[in-house]
């Protein structure tokens, strides 16, 4: 049974909205008590916690669709929640909102192989469905990112994430084939190819109006239900480690390997993080004469034959980056790393526990990633290593090209103690410096938190954000979802 909230702490109005949430999902799945308000109420970021009015944890879309109307009638704030794991405090609940809290929706509804793509619900987790395609889909695959098993695949594909795909296929909102979503109203709509026959092939050649969706924050609809692209796995697989000693190097490295179309994947690591991946603990320190990056290749081939003639290819695109003067060890075999110890299995093996990079210093961990061209990659690259350095962080990075590096990926991460105030400031003071530098190189936040949202907007000189204040008002009258996302 859910806790009776007392009397003081709720206005009569809010007592009675969640005592109707009750009368929809059952008691057991509605809670005000401090304690659970307080699990919900921040993340691992510099965000200022904020609990919210209580939590209710629907079942079904038609569950979440009376949620949503009854949010209407009692003029009560939602915020959608799957595993609250993002980070940037994107679920942090504004004052007097609802956690609505997807996880009991974990239906894995269809798996279409000879049309290749896969129909969830938001409480499916990527350890989920890497479980169940190895049981069931044998030969098939999806992405994974660089995240624990317990993330929301939907979340992810939702908030324009990457994974271990993505050098391939580009980011995770672009595998979505179609969505199923409960509007800001309570009506319930499809998007896609769902909308109009019984399958949830493609978007095309609709108008696409999934975009109204992807990457909204949560501001525009719930989402229940989404198809999201699978891929058949090759028979072969081998993995590389390239050792680099500068930015542009692994630049140079990272643009003609993907160029040559001959991996899944290409990421490419700091030494902090390189450290850590092999077991380091304490103070990082970097020593004169180590690789300051590790360009990691994820090969996947049809055939012994096939991964030969591919990893050729490798070895000319090498070759080419030394005749310029480039720095890097020869490649290392991540096989031939995992057989002399099995513990590195993890450094490619996904969804990953990232106990190597969680459970890293004294509790607190945020990160401004971003997207943007190529060409301003190495700047990037070093001019964050000089704000990260120059306030006492250990400059972590986690890059990529993107779609065959149509875009690239820049991504950096900090380590700090959420109880001391001083650090706290220094976080944010960093990171603000790290995104306007960021924007600067045409490198865009994804994933943004309010501050970072409050300088993407400053640099909007062509009417995206007032566009994107008609939407809301159309789709969301009464400012229900999540309001202030985006600026909103």
């Amino acid at each position: 049974m859910t806790e009776k909230i007392p009397a003081g702490d709720v206005r009569e109005d809010q007592q009675t909205f969640l005592e109707a949430l009750a009368g929809i999902v059952g008691n057991e799945f509605v809670a005000a008590d401090p304690a659970t308000c307080y699990v919900y109420s921040q993340d691992l970021t510099e965000n200022e916690p904020r609990g919210p009015l209580g939590v209710v944890m629907p079942g079904t879309a038609e569950e979440v669709q009376r949620v949503v109307r009854e949010a209407n009638r009692f003029r009560v704030p939602l915020v959608p929640f799957s595993y609250g794991l993002n980070m940037g405090g994107l679920t942090i609940p504004g004052r007097d909102a609802v956690i609505v809290d997807l996880k009991r929706m974990r239906g894995i509804l269809e798996v279409n192989e000879e049309d290749l793509y896969m129909v969830v619900e938001p409480g499916v987790t990527f350890g989920m469905i890497r479980a169940h395609l190895e049981k069931h889909h044998k030969g098939f695959r999806y992405s994974y990112p660089l995240a624990p098993p317990q993330t929301s695949v939907l979340s992810n594909a939702l908030m324009d994430g990457l994974n271990n795909m993505s050098m391939r296929h580009g980011a995770m909102s672009e595998w979505v084939n179609g969505l199923e979503v409960v509007l800001p109203t309570g009506e319930r709509v499809r998007v896609g190819s769902c909308a109009i026959v019984d399958s949830w092939h493609s978007r095309s050649p609709l108008p696409d109006l999934a975009g109204m969706f992807l990457g909204w924050q949560g501001a525009t609809g719930i989402v229940t239900k989404g198809a999201l692209q699978i891929w058949p796995e090759p028979p072969v697989r081998k993995r590389h480690f390239l050792a680099v000693y500068d930015a542009d190097t692994a630049y140079r490295l990272m643009l003609g390997l993907c160029r040559k179309d001959i991996f899944d994947d290409l990421a490419c690591l700091s030494w902090p993080l390189g450290k850590m991946l092999f077991g380091a603990r304490g103070p990082l320190a970097y020593c004169e004469g180590e690789p300051a990056l590790f360009v990691y290749c994820d090969l996947y081939a049809e055939s012994e034959a096939h991964r030969e003639v591919k990893e050729q290819i490798m070895r000319e695109v090498l070759a080419e980056v030394r005749e310029e003067g480039g720095e890097f060890e020869d490649p290392l075999d991540v096989g031939d790393l995992i057989r002399i110890d099995p513990g590195h299995a993890k450094v490619a093996d996904f969804p990953t526990t990232l106990d190597f990079l969680l459970d890293y210093g004294p509790g607190g961990m945020t990160w401004v990633g971003s997207y943007g061209p190529g060409r301003t990659w190495p700047k990037g690259v070093e001019a964050c290593f000089e704000i990260l350095v120059a306030a006492g962080f250990p400059p972590i990075l986690v890059a990529r090209p993107m779609k065959g590096g149509h875009f690239w990926v820049l991504r950096f991460i900090l380590h700090f103690d959420r109880a001391d105030p001083g650090e706290l400031a220094l976080v944010r003071e960093t990171l603000s410096r790290l995104a306007d530098r960021l924007l600067d190189l045409h490198y865009v936040p994804y994933k943004p938190a309010g501050w970072a949202v409050e300088k993407i907007r400053e640099r909007d000189h062509h009417g995206m954000f007032g566009l994107m204040e008609r939407i809301k008002a159309c789709l969301d009258p009464q400012g229900i979802l999540n309001p202030g996302r985006w600026g909103l």
